[in-house]
């Protein structure tokens, strides 16, 4: 899925946050730009709008901010958020037809995780995209249902990171804010409490934890004691009745101690709201550390039904994502979600053929380059 084009940028001069319109009636707002296809007639002179074209040409006698000859235009639908910068890129921020929506809020991180998906950069880039996203905030839907807090490490924004959640709660009161943290800051007990003083019941932390071995943990995220500071964190954050996600990617360091760790989890960490063992993304450093970390998931299903059971049936919910369900055992079906976002998911031309298709939920795009040899579909309808 498309999320970015460029064009040629004219009186663009900062960075502009602006939602879509094909109708000219809705530029009385001057938070919407209009966009016009190559076809659409240009005829005004003096525009006092934001334009984008995939036109070659402007008249010459428009005054108003525009970028011309764009790539593409059809991935942009009805009120999207769009960020224009000065060289003429348009990223996609906000898309009005997905429940997969996010925000990255830096690209800096105090880990160096082995199968980062988002590989960290050390550049300064929280104030520059913190002001983006005070504008971009209020001007998302009311009405919607998720919004994801990424990066990098989220809690390297310090005192901007409290201020963007109490800007989120007062504009999207009752969407569900999912933040992607690796929790280790939350290890100062000032922070966690910093964070219950936001008072959004609606906030879940999704933290990885990848072993009850502090060696194995401390290996995979590359940083001495995170594993000490991951677990101070989530027992800081529960401790302030704060929503708690354990995230476990699956793959060849973490499969061998995956039970002990679902055990660990439920003698020590059961007050967490919910456990989510993940199939792994091949992007990122996953693609230059593959051969310490590639295993085909038929081979770890065994070791995934015994742990997920454990916990569901000791009080702690397991659920399974990004793994396609011709993959697990019948036993496992009723864990697994549909959670890889639509901007990366796909299914493979065997996938056209399977009974079950509506029902699954594919495999990342990256799976093109490594994929389980055990891919098949369903005949009939297995469930």
């Amino acid at each position: 899925m498309k999320l970015r084009t460029k064009g040629i940028p004219v009186n663009i001069t900062e960075p502009l946050v602006i939602k879509a319109t094909r109708f000219k009636f809705k530029l009385t707002d001057p938070n919407y730009c209009l966009i016009l296809d190559e076809n659409d007639p240009i005829n005004e002179e003096n525009g006092s709008y934001v334009l984008l074209t995939t036109s070659a040409d402007l008249n010459k006698n428009f005054m108003g901010k525009a970028v011309f000859r764009i790539n593409e235009l059809s991935h942009i639908f009805e009120d999207d958020i769009l960020l224009i910068g000065q060289t003429g890129q348009i990223k996609t921020l906000y898309r009005v037809n997905s429940r997969h929506n996010f925000i990255l809020l830096t690209e800096r991180c105090n880990s160096n995780c082995l199968m980062c998906s988002q590989p960290p950069k050390d550049r300064n880039d929280i104030e520059f995209l913190h002001d983006i996203h005070k504008k971009l905030i209020p001007l998302i839907p009311k009405n919607c249902y998720e919004l994801t807090l990424t990066g990098g490490e989220p809690m390297l924004l310090g005192t901007l990171f409290f201020k963007l959640l109490d800007l989120i709660k007062i504009e999207l009161p009752n969407t569900e804010v999912h933040i992607l943290t690796n929790g280790r800051l939350f290890a100062i007990n000032r922070y966690a409490e910093k964070l219950s003083e936001v008072n959004n019941p609606r906030i879940m932390l999704g933290i990885p934890l990848y072993s009850d071995y502090y060696q194995t943990h401390d290996h995979i995220v590359q940083c001495k004691d995170a594993y000490y500071q991951t677990i101070m964190g989530i027992h800081n954050l529960k401790r302030y009745g704060i929503r708690v996600e354990i995230r476990v990617v699956i793959h060849k360091l973490t499969v061998p101690r995956l039970f002990k760790l679902s055990n660990f989890i439920y003698r020590n960490l059961p007050f967490v709201d919910q456990v989510v063992f993940m199939g792994l993304e091949i992007t990122g450093f996953t693609l230059a550390n593959l051969s310490d970390l590639w295993i085909d998931p038929y081979d770890y299903m065994e070791e995934l039904e015994r742990s997920v059971k454990f916990l569901n049936e000791r009080g702690v919910n397991a659920w399974i994502y990004n793994t396609p369900l011709c993959l697990l055992p019948e036993s496992l079906w009723c864990y697994n979600k549909n959670s890889i976002s639509d901007w990366k998911n796909i299914f493979f031309e065997e996938c056209q053929k399977c009974a079950a298709i509506d029902k699954c939920g594919g495999l990342f795009a990256s799976s093109t380059i490594k994929h389980s040899e055990y891919i098949k579909a369903f005949q009939i309808d297995p469930t």
